[in-house]
């Protein structure tokens, strides 16, 4: 293993998450929106994790920018990084799957919209966003650059925190009590802690 695999790995499963997203993103937009909650909180925290897990890694991959935050590269953390980003692709893919029209990537409610509790779902409410920490995770393992590897932890970590109070709070005004009991059950995004 070689940091120049690792890049690699990591460029291969960023168009891996666009190719994940990109069909459900087109086949979405058919579906009249409810109640949306897109406003300049929501773009602007939308903005971050993007900045976090995607520009900054990318523009360290190729340019090797910012190289005053280079760390040593190891090769035992690189393969935990390869495991831990199939397993973040393949979550982020069960996701998009189970969500199905009901997908939405801001703060949004859908004509006909439907609470998913089975799959992935019946273990966390939020196992995209498990995905996204779990993608910088690998970010991290892969890239040897602090600042580009811990951008994605702190990109999205940003996201997560302003935002899951809101997106829970939708929820429950969608769904009111079948929500409420969904949450009592289903831990946010790490299976059994609550």
């Amino acid at each position: 293993m070689t940091p120049t695999v690792a890049k690699i790995f990591f460029v291969c499963c960023v168009v891996g998450w666009w190719l994940i997203r990109f069909p459900h993103e087109r086949k979405v937009r058919k579906n009249a929106i409810k109640t949306d909650q897109r406003d300049r909180t929501e773009i602007l925290l939308l903005g971050i994790s993007l900045t976090g897990l995607g520009i900054i890694p990318i523009v360290y991959v190729f340019t090797g920018f910012p190289a005053f935050a280079e760390r040593a590269f190891v090769p035992v953390g690189a393969w935990f990084g390869i495991a831990t980003g199939l397993f973040s692709l393949w979550l982020f893919w069960r996701t998009h799957k189970e969500l199905g029209r009901n997908w939405s990537v801001s703060l949004e409610v859908r004509d006909k919209h439907e609470l998913i509790t089975g799959g992935v779902y019946r273990y966390v409410r939020h196992p995209m966003y498990s995905a996204f920490f779990l993608w910088a995770v690998a970010q991290f393992l892969l890239l040897p650059n602090w600042a580009a590897g811990l951008s994605g932890v702190v990109g999205f970590g940003t996201l997560y925190l302003f935002r899951v109070g809101r997106e829970e709070k939708l929820m429950l005004d969608a769904f009111g009590e079948q929500y409420r009991t969904y949450m009592e059950r289903t831990a946010r995004i790490v299976p059994w802690v609550h």
